[in-house]
């Protein structure tokens, strides 16, 4: 029945982390011991505060359309955690509050690009940037690193990748998949070379800002030059285990800011109300109230480092921040294990998925096709579990 169908939606991948959730679901509906190591979704719950702002909003009768833009106080809200945690001095006519950080950027998308527009993606990518600028009529242009280079990208990678017809960068910092933080100088460098292209705008997804390591962050858009030319992506579903909730948000030029509240306007108006008010909740709060969670992922990455050094053939990094770990496993490709042939890391994932119960996803998903995503959100006694199969299936 396809050809029933739209060209854009045919030409549409399937999100290869969902895909392989629900395939893992699907297993463990059948009776199958699956531990799953591939979304990526903080395995805690919303802490109690922030329900209880929900709570509040219902018997205070939140329960008309918000405004599209989101509600003027949490907008104000939002303001004042950009300017304490990311030095960033927005306005709440900047900001557009929407149905999840996806949501963001599908609507960034849709108001910036062309037919034809290219935009440039340091690989690894998030799995949903390329089908989204595609969708909006744009070219990807992957610019790939590697873990010999804590997968990040040089300035001189980014101004090779320039062209006439170079419209955006998408970045995200801590990125998912691969973990790695940007610093401060290393975006400097990058801006060097963004600002002698003024008709360029950068798209700085910074979702995991909260889940960091290393202590030290920096924005894109507070580096000097850099403020009107950035759109920055964030949201509580990952740091405040809000996945749910869905809401995210942008803070961007404001003829950017109404752009998106105009597309919003037309597709799903205003994002629910009772999970903006526990948004306002979370935004408000000391990113120290979160710390708990932090610590228990920093703790499962010692753990998880040590046994993924065990494996022969994986090659990784030790990441910065998020909960992901992205090993290189290219030293498979070619070979024959227990009668399958692993022709590539889709191959690597299916095998481990039949052979040790356990779901990860393909770095193919993400343009990094010799490696694999595990995220380790989730026990630390299911990640002992895990790593033993994995080790177990390709020994």
């Amino acid at each position: 029945m396809n050809h029933i169908l739209s060209e854009r939606i045919n030409n549409l991948a399937v999100s290869q982390t969902l895909a392989m959730a629900a395939l893992a679901r699907e297993l463990k509906q059948q009776g199958k011991d699956i531990i799953s190591l591939s979304l990526g979704e903080p395995d805690f719950n919303t802490p109690d505060f922030i329900k209880e702002a929900a709570k509040q909003a219902i018997d205070d009768n939140y329960s008309t359309y918000p405004p599209v833009d989101g509600y003027l106080d949490l907008k104000e809200a939002i303001c004042a955690k950009f300017k304490r945690d990311n030095n960033l001095n927005y306005t709440p006519n900047q900001i557009v509050v929407s149905t999840g950080a996806k949501q963001s950027l599908y609507n960034v998308a849709q108001v910036m690009i062309n037919n034809g527009d290219e935009v440039i993606l340091p690989a690894p990518y998030w799995v949903s940037y390329f089908e989204i600028i595609k969708l909006s009529g744009g070219i990807p242009v992957e610019v790939p690193t590697s873990v010999d280079t804590n997968f990040k990208i040089t300035p001189e990678q980014l101004e090779a990748a320039i062209t006439p017809k170079t419209k955006m960068m998408w970045f995200s910092s801590p990125c998912n998949p691969s973990g790695s933080i940007y610093s401060k100088e290393e975006l400097t460098a990058l801006a060097e070379v963004l600002k002698k292209y003024p008709n360029i705008y950068v798209v700085s997804d910074e979702i995991y800002e909260h889940i960091n390591y290393i202590g030290d962050y920096c924005s894109i858009a507070s580096i000097e030059g850099m403020e009107n030319n950035t759109i920055t992506v964030n949201g509580v579903a990952k740091a405040f285990a809000m996945t749910g909730w869905r809401i995210g948000y942008i803070g961007a030029p404001e003829f950017i800011a109404k752009a998106c509240t105009k597309m919003q306007g037309q597709v799903t108006s205003g994002a629910s109300s009772i999970a903006q008010r526990a948004t306002k909740a979370a935004v408000e709060a000391n990113p120290s109230a979160i710390k708990y969670m932090v610590d228990a992922f920093k703790n499962r990455r010692q753990l998880v480092y040590g046994l993924l050094s065990e494996i022969p053939g994986f090659k990784l990094n030790m990441p910065e921040g998020a909960f992901y770990f992205f090993p290189d496993v290219s030293y498979y490709f070619g070979k024959t294990l227990r009668g399958t042939e692993i022709k590539d890391a889709s191959d690597l994932a299916m095998y481990l998925l039949a052979e040790a119960n356990v779901a990860t996803v393909t770095g193919d998903a993400f343009g990094s096709p010799n490696c694999l995503r595990l995220s380790y959100a989730t026990s630390e006694e299911q990640l002992t579990e895990a790593m033993k199969r994995i080790k177990d299936a390709l020994s």
